[in-house]
């Protein structure tokens, strides 16, 4: 089974009798089968700003072994800070503790047809393809062969792909990859969330594509016979993600530097039918 440590990942804590409440209000999805030390699964899950715009995102979970009357935040380690200071803003009377965690707890993935026989191992709610999380074992590998699985499978990896501040959850995927709560009450950044899907007002997507040349850097502009229709995410070893307009995903064929781009829009990901 193929594995890989994960040292661009950290943990924050969230401890507390009210800590699945004061989450609840916060992020885009139901944290409400958390809370009692009891769950064995994971949800995928973003702190937007008060506009709807992505800040960061994360992987919660509960592990008494590791932080008991905790839920534990698996995200990019550069957002840890981040996120215990965007958090800590809305605590207010909340019987809630917030603290960084990374570097203490080894965090790494493993993926292949088999679960791994480890102690604390979550199964990755984004696709079952992902494989599974892994905390707390320091696991041989290389993170470039990680990095290698999500790309090809088109899961976007923290400020890599997305834009703080700018980008919309829908663009990302956020709603076929289960990291979107339609059902839950009201939180921060919902009502452009909810407008954009219900309004059908989406115009781009993060779509893998095979990249045949050298490798653009970020941002470099992606064009379509000379009109610009997107723009370079993160990639390596031919393969990357790119933030594209729809009719762009469609094409057979794009330039991006003096590389060529080839979309390759998988199963799992809904595009809206191409205009007659």
């Amino acid at each position: 089974m193929p594995s890989a440590p994960l040292p661009d990942r950290g943990l924050v804590e969230v401890a507390g009798p009210d800590r699945a409440a004061f989450l609840q209000g916060l992020v885009s999805n139901d944290m409400a089968p958390f809370g009692g030390g009891e769950a064995t699964g994971m949800a995928w899950s973003a702190l937007l700003s008060p506009q709807g715009k992505w800040l960061t995102d994360f992987l919660a979970f509960e592990a008494p072994a590791l932080a008991p009357e905790a839920i534990l935040l698996d995200v990019p380690r550069a957002d840890a800070a981040l996120l215990v200071e965007k958090l800590s803003r809305f605590r207010l009377r909340s019987k809630v503790a917030l603290a960084d965690r990374s570097g203490e707890i080894p965090v790494g993935a493993v993926w292949g047809e088999e679960p791994p026989l480890l102690a604390v191992a979550r199964r990755d709610p984004r696709l079952p393809a992902a494989g599974w999380r892994v905390y707390g074992t320091a696991l041989g590998g290389d993170p470039a062969d990680y990095d290698r699985h999500r790309l090809g499978l088109g899961l976007p990896e923290g400020a890599r792909d997305l834009d703080r501040d700018k980008t919309v959850l829908l663009e990302a995927g956020f709603d076929e990859l289960g990291g979107v709560s339609w059902e839950k009450g009201c939180y921060m950044g919902q009502e452009l969330t909810a407008r954009t899907r219900y309004r059908g007002l989406l115009k781009r997507r993060l779509v893998p594509v095979a990249v045949e040349g050298p490798l653009p850097p970020r941002d470099a502009p992606v064009t379509l016979d000379g009109a610009t229709v997107g723009e370079m995410r993160s990639g390596r070893d031919g393969i990357g993600l790119a933030l594209l307009r729809l009719e762009a995903a469609r094409a057979g064929a794009l330039a991006c530097g003096t590389a060529v781009l080839r979309p390759r829009v998988p199963d799992w990901m809904r595009l809206p039918a191409a205009a007659a």
